[in-house]
């Protein structure tokens, strides 16, 4: 699916504005399956009460890792109803993960724009899972990879 940033909602919560904190900031990324929506709440905690049952979110936090600013996300793959319906989560979040990564760096843009060092921090995904295949950690690049080209 191609980004449409006219379907990604922003909601800042208390404690954060389009500028400030980085270390902290925290982001839930949840989406309708009916109307393809993005709904991006950046806050200084996640917002669990928007992750469903599937748990089809994205969930990521700047920490600090060698001095230096790290988005680290995750994932739940799972696999509680089997291996094959791990390895179909799996498959899906790695498909629609450059989606998700656009989208957070969209809506953050003001972020971005104030201290654009962050577009040349690594980005970390967590992906959970019961099975030691889909349990794993990637470096999914730095986040000017995922800024909106314009063409």
């Amino acid at each position: 699916m191609k980004f449409n940033p006219d379907k990604l909602h922003v909601e800042f919560r208390n404690g954060v504005t389009p500028i400030v904190p980085i270390k902290g900031r925290k982001y839930t990324l949840t989406h309708s399956d009916v109307t393809a929506e993005l709904f991006l709440t950046v806050g200084l905690t996640f917002a669990y009460e928007k992750v469903n049952v599937t748990r089809d979110e994205v969930l990521g936090e700047w920490l600090i890792i060698s001095n230096q600013y790290t988005l680290n996300a995750f994932c739940h793959v799972g696999g509680e109803t089997g291996k094959e319906s791990a390895k179909i989560r799996y498959m899906i979040f790695k498909k629609e993960l450059r989606l998700a990564l656009e989208s957070i760096r969209y809506g953050d843009r003001t972020l971005f724009e104030i201290h654009p060092y962050l577009d040349e921090s690594e980005i970390w995904i967590n992906f959970s899972s019961i099975y030691s295949a889909y349990n794993r950690v990637e470096c999914w690049g730095i986040f000017k990879d995922y800024s909106l080209r314009r063409d």
